[in-house]
């Protein structure tokens, strides 16, 4: 059908290109039969009434004009029979000139036909993916604005151009391209790959702009190093450093506490040991530096000392550390606002800053200090992979250190930079895809990797459109600076357009850290991704067998082998519990953790040994696994946000509310009474609404672009309607109920009856109702957005 109109449409220029030589031809035809140019020839069947022999007259007539009733007035002309005149020695010449006219213009429509290049306003590409594109009709009354092409390319022709445009050689000459020792956030190395990355971006003609931000982060004074000393011998000044620690010098008893997770702290104090005042030696793992050094404050430590845990023999143990202690994301020194240049805010900063020293050190150091250490043996799960250790101890009265740390502030200029693909039904729609580009060090995994899959996915996607894709929402490309510093240039992007991003980015991919390993595949998600995630990890093929796809080798049958809890530190974190966008991360892993980011050894040998030499290939892999998300994102009439699985969720945490709550009721420990039934009543109310919805999609004619669009938003606004109303966001920026931070998140209410029962010191009963009622109502309204008009609501409660 699209071929036909095509060709139709070809057909009517033609007539208005061809009407100076065809009208031309007939003139000179007509001056052969008699001598008047006219517009067309027709044939007149007369008789002479007078006796003559009758005869065929070939008469000339304009386009409306009457025929002649005869060839001279006043004559009749029965139509029944007629007499032929004789022939005229011009005729064979007038029919050999009328064939080879014919001939001429008939070669004439074909050449131009088939080698004719249509507009681009029409269609932009011909052949066979122009036939498969429906091309709306332009609008022909003035002032309507045409509609955009309705994508109509089946999804397996996509995911095959996706296929054919990635290729590891494409990769290995990116990472040769992108790859740099030294790319600090806001240095020159820093600028260059963001010049790097815009120039690609404006090649491909996405309209790049960049984001400025003057940031405040924090680096090792110039004059005065960080210092350790254990008594009188000075272990030494390390190079690495943890921004944002609080500066200054603190002497007191060292205590080893393993990975400083709250266990091993509570651990040290059911055995006596006060880590008041105390400075505490942890090593690498499990959890993040500045979660370490915020479980540490919170034990009322005076300052913690992290040292790198070999992850092998023969690993250098003169290898620095270099990393963040803030325990949130973004500028600490502008909470919940964008560090714009001359903004005008007060002093302020973040609750997530530690009021205690923090510092890295090397293992080297470590070996030293944990040589000249007293006092009890560690438990069996304290003992590390430090090699000159008989026995790892806690510590003892006469070990005395003191630490020096003399970070400085400095104003730093940081860009983000963007590139667009725009789409066709709703551009003001859009996923997300972004890769952090800085790194304290060479960052080969943490961020050239990410940044070489971010712009070879746009060329990639923009290549397709030559093809015939047409994305009905948009994909925003992101190159994110200031990443190592916690998420920096990414949060005060969220912060800079807080009040707008949530209605129109649906989704975020991030591609930081995105290949570690080989052999395992991990994913931190919001639920509403959940479906999508294991459908892509589905259709895509493993590398090593065309017969097996990703999700039968790592997934095996559950998608939970695969889930584990976003982070923190986590690049996609930010989106997901400050601002409500759905979000994603992924990464490629192996059995043992990929121990070298935040140090120098964070580079392509050891990625190539982690990858078995084939990074190329699991480059090619993790652009399919997020292109592809992406692409199913903006082609659906209905995006990809299964909202049944936050029904899911809700029901499991509120059964465990509700066990507590008839625990404590059993325990006697509380005086009023406390009940879960409006908390299990806004369960249902949520289950109805997203069942309804559900309901809605399979009946509604998707071909409805307003009733698409008027859907797609309720499914969006769900995540964020799961941040809480009801707490500051300067105060608590990570508001989302159930992957937050503080005590208005359902882990925290849950943690609380658990305290309230147990009649632990700081407990509130009064407190815990708080936490019920606003938690109650959270998703009360959450299911109230989704039921859609306000006619449509449940207002039982």
């Amino acid at each position: 059908m699209v071929c036909d109109k095509y060709l139709a449409e070809c057909k009517l220029e033609l007539r208005s290109v061809m009407a100076g030589p065809i009208n031309q031809a007939r003139a000179k035809i007509s001056k052969i039969f008699n001598g008047e140019p006219q517009s067309y020839t027709r044939f007149n069947l007369t008789q002479n009434v007078e006796g003559e022999s009758s005869h065929v007259e070939v008469k000339l007539s304009g386009d409306g004009e009457e025929e002649m009733e005869g060839t001279q007035a006043g004559h009749s002309h029965p139509a029944s029979t007629y007499t032929q005149r004789p022939q005229r020695p011009y005729r064979n010449l007038c029919y050999g000139a009328l064939v080879v006219l014919l001939v001429f213009l008939s070669g004439y429509l074909i050449g131009y036909v088939t080698h004719r290049k249509p507009e681009a306003s029409k269609l932009p590409e011909t052949g066979p993916a122009a036939c498969r594109m429906d091309q709306p009709e332009e609008s022909k009354d003035e002032g309507n604005t045409a509609v955009g092409p309705e994508p109509s390319l089946h999804w397996s022709d996509i995911t095959s151009m996706l296929r054919q445009s990635l290729s590891s050689r494409d990769f290995d000459e990116l990472l040769r391209n992108f790859s740099m020792d030294s790319h600090e956030a806001g240095s020159s190395g820093d600028e260059i790959l963001a010049n790097k990355v815009f120039d690609i971006f404006k090649s491909l003609n996405m309209n790049p702009w960049n984001d400025e931000h003057y940031v405040q982060l924090q680096m090792p004074s110039m004059t005065n190093p960080n210092k350790i000393v254990f008594g009188s011998e000075e272990i030494g000044q390390p190079k690495g450093y943890l921004a944002y620690s609080a500066t200054g010098i603190k002497e007191g008893k060292v205590v080893y506490a393993n990975f400083g997770q709250t266990e091993d702290l509570k651990y040290l104090r059911t055995t006596g040991v006060d880590l008041s005042e105390k400075i505490v030696l942890m090593r690498t793992g499990q959890i993040s530096l500045a979660e370490k050094v915020a479980n540490a404050a919170k034990f009322n430590a005076s300052a913690v000392l992290i040292y790198p845990e070999p992850p092998y023999d023969g690993f250098d143990t003169k290898t620095e550390l270099y990393g963040h202690v803030h325990f949130g994301t973004g500028d600490p020194y502008t909470p919940g606002f964008p560090s714009f240049n001359h903004t005008q805010f007060p002093p302020a900063k973040s609750s997530g800053l530690p009021e205690i020293l923090a510092q890295t050190i090397t293992t080297d150091m470590a070996l030293k200090i944990h040589q000249k250490m007293q006092g009890k043996d560690a438990p069996e799960n304290f003992k590390g992979k430090l090699k000159g250790i008989g026995r790892y101890r806690l510590g003892g009265d006469g070990d005395t250190m003191t630490l020096t740390v003399n970070n400085v502030p400095v104003d730093t200029k940081i860009d983000n930079v963007f590139g667009v693909i725009k789409g066709f039904i709703d551009p003001d729609h859009y996923v997300v895809i972004g890769a952090q580009r800085d790194s304290f060090s060479k960052g080969y995994a943490k961020s050239t990797v990410g940044t070489c899959l971010l712009v070879k996915l746009a060329r990639a996607i923009t290549e397709m459109l030559k093809e015939g894709f047409r994305p009905k929402r948009s994909i925003v490309f992101a190159s994110w600076s200031a990443g190592d510093y916690g998420s920096v240039g990414a949060t005060e992007w969220l912060e800079g357009y807080l009040s707008s991003l949530d209605k129109k980015a649906f989704t975020y991919i991030s591609l930081d850290g995105v290949i570690q390993g080989r052999s395992k595949f991990r994913a931190s998600a919001s639920p509403l991704l959940h479906s999508l995630l294991k459908d892509t990890l589905n259709e895509l093929k493993t590398l090593a067998s065309k017969d097996r796809t990703l999700f039968q080798d790592f997934g095996k049958e559950d998608l939970k082998e695969i889930l584990e809890t976003m982070k923190m530190e986590d690049g996609a974190y930010p989106f997901l519990a400050f601002s409500g966008i759905p979000s994603i991360s992924f990464r490629f892993v192996s059995d043992g953790a990929y121990s070298y980011f935040g140090t120098p050894l964070d580079d392509k040998a050891n990625l190539d040994i982690a990858t078995e030499q084939r990074l190329g290939d699991f480059c090619v892999s993790a652009a399919q696994v997020a292109g592809q998300m992406a692409l199913r994102l903006v082609h659906d009439h209905i995006l990809r946000l299964d909202v049944t699985s936050y029904t899911r969720l809700i029901r499991k945490h509120v059964a465990v509310i509700n066990s507590r709550v008839n625990q404590l009721k059993h325990a006697g420990t509380i005086s009023a009474p406390l009940s879960s039934k409006w908390l299990i009543s806004a369960l249902g109310s949520y289950s109805r609404a997203a069942d309804s919805v559900i309901n809605e999609i399979q009946y509604s004619e998707l071909e409805d672009q307003e009733k698409c669009r008027t859907i797609n938003d309720r499914l969006m606004r769900v995540e964020h309607n799961l941040l809480s109303q009801y707490v500051s966001l300067r105060d608590v920026p990570f508001r989302h109920i159930f992957f937050g931070t503080g005590d208005y998140t359902v882990s925290a209410l849950t943690d609380h009856l658990m305290d309230l029962k147990e009649q632990v010191a700081g407990s509130d009963a009064d407190f815990l109702r708080n936490q019920f009622a606003l938690t109650t109502w959270t998703i009360q309204s959450c299911a109230n957005d989704l039921a859609g008009d306000v006619w449509a609501l449940d207002n039982e409660i």
